[in-house]
């Protein structure tokens, strides 16, 4: 099978990454898995032996005959349900993983990593419990942030769960073979308790509301924090270093030296400014 240029497809053929993704993922079969693009069904095999149930995502209209043919009893058990469909317009609403504990295995092209991240991390629905992700290498670095340097990446994905770095994965693991190596990340525990810490027990709906308004205000003080990644906190959000000792930051910090606690507490703190 040709690749698909457009599609970012690179289609993993290390058996040893193949299987340290799928361990990556600590399956049993209470839980469904949400794999993003199965490709030619590698990493399916693997997680049908593991998993309850796979939900399999494909955009590449060539490879489902080939998906349902090898699939076939899989797929008439019920136990694979082989979806032809965009992950980024793809709802976890469908096929029951709102009710059932699901997690997420990725092989996602690098130039949706942003947009990916933000639909399930930030979704108004029910969150994955745990996501295994091949991702360019440097991007994963980046997440975890493997240097102590932070960024608006890490800083998004931290606000959510708890990411660590599983192993590299060198480019020749692939065919074709991209310009980059890739690695494998976890993140696990993933909720939007972050948000929700503190909050007395008002009406589910009004919880809700109050959540998105610590979210939204976490985020657009973070963008702005960062606005000048070079610059001092004080000076990008243009208050004293006095606000900024409040919530135990030095004067003279950057934003990549701030912990996700540290910008929580300053979102809270401004949240009136």
């Amino acid at each position: 099978m040709l690749h698909k240029k457009s599609l970012g497809q690179h289609f993993l053929r290390s058996k040893a990454a193949l299987f340290n993704i799928a361990e990556a993922a600590n399956l049993s079969r209470a839980d469904t898995a949400l794999e993003v693009g199965p490709g030619e069904g590698t990493l399916t095999e693997l997680l049908l032996a593991r998993a309850g149930k796979v939900v399999a995502v494909e955009k590449d209209d060539r490879l489902m005959p080939i998906l349902r043919q090898k699939f076939a009893a899989d797929i008439a058990s019920g136990k694979l349900h082989l979806i032809h469909a965009d992950i980024l317009s793809f709802s976890p609403s469908h096929y029951s993983l709102l009710a059932t504990r699901y997690k997420i295995v990725a092989n996602i092209p690098y130039y949706i990593t942003g947009a990916f991240l933000k639909r399930f991390l930030q979704t108004e629905t029910r969150s994955p419990e745990l996501m295994v992700l091949l991702l360019q290498k440097e991007v994963a670095r980046r997440i975890v942030a493997t240097d102590g340097k932070e960024s608006i990446l890490s800083m998004s994905v931290k606000a959510y769960g708890h990411p660590a770095y599983i192993g590299s994965v060198k480019a020749g693991a692939f065919s074709p073979p991209p310009k980059v190596d890739s690695a494998i990340i976890a993140i696990e525990n993933i909720s939007k308790s972050f948000f929700s810490d503190g909050l007395v027990e008002p009406p589910t709906d009004t919880r809700s509301d109050l959540v998105k308004k610590k979210e939204r205000r976490f985020f657009e003080l973070l963008k702005k924090g960062f606005a000048h990644p070079r610059k001092f906190v004080a000076s990008n959000l243009g208050v004293p270093t006095e606000k900024l000792k409040e919530c135990g930051v030095r004067d003279k910090a950057r934003p990549e030296n701030l912990s996700v606690k540290d910008w929580k507490c300053l979102s809270a703190s401004f949240r009136d400014s």
